[in-house]
């Protein structure tokens, strides 16, 4: 008797410092932070992992985000481009997306849909089989590539200087590509689950913490990441992340006026050895609104 099973793996792109890149994962972001804002990001995942012919396989990501208020919209908008290279496989996608803002409590809800364009290729003549004889095999081959849409959908409420928390959904419609033969491809569903506190020391207010959690799941695998920074004047940060059952990271960064830069290093805990991986994040805030300055008034009874 012979059985065959499928393979599911997780598809979607992984950042260590995911505290400052709500906007790739969440649509109901845009614009929440009142500020226009432009964020790139790099990440060198199990540097110098190679496969038997000596190729470079090791997950290579790319991001760069921007999102806006934009009053007259009662919201803000939001567009990201993704490069994600695994092994010989490449996408490269483009997120478009809307969030509508409505006032609830302290905080603000964005309620966010987003437009997802992937362009998915495949260098097939790459790949290394058991048996290279298998009509399958063979019939790979050869480069291939398709373009397919997809949807995503978010809430994220933020408490200015407190909490924030969200939750979302991408590739709601799981689109799928046929390469070649029986070679299928569908995109999985994927959930998002972020929430952070930010806690200033009564006896020190120099200090801050600011614990929070990331959950990804496509209901096949499910990745948690415990992250917990330490800030000192709001211009300084260090941290570490656990993600569960994978990796340790620790987190370094600073504030400059409108500028922030961030390095995470995660350690690997895993069978993939000590293969660390490397992640700069640049990020570049602009406030569209200048803070309202105290008004005088003169009286000529005190003159």
């Amino acid at each position: 008797m012979f059985f065959g099973n499928m393979s599911i793996a997780q598809q979607m792109p992984q950042f260590t410092q995911n505290m400052f890149t709500n906007m790739a994962v969440n649509p109901g972001y845009a614009g929440i932070s009142g500020a226009m804002c432009v964020t790139g990001l790099v990440r060198q995942q199990w540097v110098g992992f190679k496969d038997s012919e000596g190729n470079k396989v090791a997950p290579e990501t790319f991001l760069i985000s921007f999102d806006t208020p934009i009053r007259m919209l009662h919201g803000g908008v939001g567009v990201s481009v993704i490069q994600d290279k695994i092994g010989f496989q490449k996408n490269v996608g483009l997120n478009v997306g809307y969030s509508y803002h409505r006032d609830l409590g302290r905080g603000v809800l964005g309620i966010g849909a987003q437009i997802i364009f992937l362009n998915k290729s495949i260098d097939a003549s790459k790949y290394i089989a058991i048996n290279m004889e298998d009509p399958i095999i063979k019939s790979l081959q050869s480069n291939g590539s398709s373009m397919l849409i997809d949807f995503a959908l978010g809430l994220f409420y933020k408490v200015p200087n407190a909490y924030y928390i969200g939750i979302s959904s991408y590739n709601l419609a799981q689109s799928k590509w046929k390469f070649e033969n029986d070679f299928n491809y569908s995109l999985k569903r994927t959930f998002y689950f972020t929430a952070g506190y930010e806690f200033t020391l009564p006896n020190n207010p120099s200090f801050q913490i600011d614990p929070s959690i990331f959950i990804k799941t496509d209901g096949s695998s499910t990745q948690y990441d415990i992250n917990a920074l330490v800030k000192y004047n709001n211009k300084f940060w260090g941290g570490v992340t656990y993600r569960v059952q994978d990796a340790v990271a620790v987190l370094l960064g600073m504030q400059y006026k409108s500028f922030r830069i961030g390095y995470a290093y995660d350690i690997p805990l895993s069978a993939i050895g000590m293969n660390g991986s490397h992640e700069v994040l640049l990020g570049y805030c602009f406030k569209i609104e200048a803070e309202k300055a105290r008004k005088r008034y003169k009286n000529t009874r005190f003159l």
